[in-house]
């Protein structure tokens, strides 16, 4: 799997319970969520992910491990590219 970096978009692998921010109020992140890395902790063995509504207002941040994220794509890999 190839690294994730700072400011790239993820995904859960799994749900998570978290609480939003400001009212602290338990919500349920769930498999699928989207979220954006805006910190890279312990060399890559976690990511700090903000996740925020459609309109951009963030309501939960938290700390996930590695393996528990997939970063999104955008482009297919070239294959061709690769075997030369």
């Amino acid at each position: 799997m190839r690294e994730i970096k700072l400011h790239e978009m993820v995904v859960l692998k799994e749900d998570i319970r978290s609480n939003r921010f400001l009212t602290e109020s338990p919500i349920l992140l769930c498999q699928g969520q989207v979220g954006t890395v805006v910190d890279v902790l312990g060399e890559g063995a976690a990511f700090e992910v903000e996740f925020s509504d459609l309109d951009g207002q963030a309501y939960a941040m938290l700390t996930v491990k590695a393996e528990n994220l997939i970063p999104l794509r955008y482009e297919p890999i070239d294959l061709l590219a690769l075997s030369s």
